[in-house]
């Protein structure tokens, strides 16, 4: 039995049999096992009458965060057409050509890493915990090195005045 780096616990499937029929747990929730034995187990429950649900097969945890967010970032809540001119609002505030062209590079970085549907929904998350009183930092690890995500009020440090590379934000995988 083995602890992987997403916390999740690796056992044999004997192990996971015998942990469950001993009642040393009630379910394999927080147990990952491999695809083969988790089919073997839903095979099995067909000819049991035991009440125990059928498990999941999981995708490798890497495939498996990457389908969750591709699944889930166009579904969070934000009232439809919440800010449409949120473009000509970035160009807006920005004072200089270096500050505009800076715009330019970021928004092509964000279309490029499919993030610029995030911008919308961070400028509705800024505004909604500025309506509320809602306190958050000045700035933390890399995200700091975005223009966009310091004019929309994400963070408090201004990228440009310490030439800090949007590229250490948007990094290539």
């Amino acid at each position: 039995m083995d602890i992987d780096k997403f916390g999740r616990v690796n056992v044999s499937e004997q192990e996971a049999f015998d942990s469950l029929y001993s009642g040393k747990i009630s379910s394999f929730h927080n147990l990952f096992l491999c695809e083969q034995s988790v089919n073997r187990f839903n095979h099995s429950l067909d000819y049991n009458k035991d009440k125990i649900h059928k498990l999941k097969v999981l995708l490798d945890m890497e495939e498996e965060i990457e389908f969750f967010d591709q699944k889930n970032q166009g579904q969070w809540f934000m009232p439809k057409n919440y800010f449409p001119n949120l473009i000509d609002h970035l160009y807006s505030l920005a004072k200089s050509s270096k500050e505009k062209d800076r715009i330019d590079l970021e928004l092509q970085l964000f279309i490029q890493h499919g993030m610029f549907d995030l911008l919308f929904y961070l400028k509705y998350l800024v505004d909604t915990m500025r309506e509320n009183n809602i306190v958050w930092g000045v700035g933390r690890g890399s995200s700091v090195a975005s223009f966009v995500l310091y004019l929309l009020g994400v963070h408090k440090i201004h990228s440009l005045d310490y030439e800090l590379d949007i590229k250490e934000f948007l990094k290539e995988k």
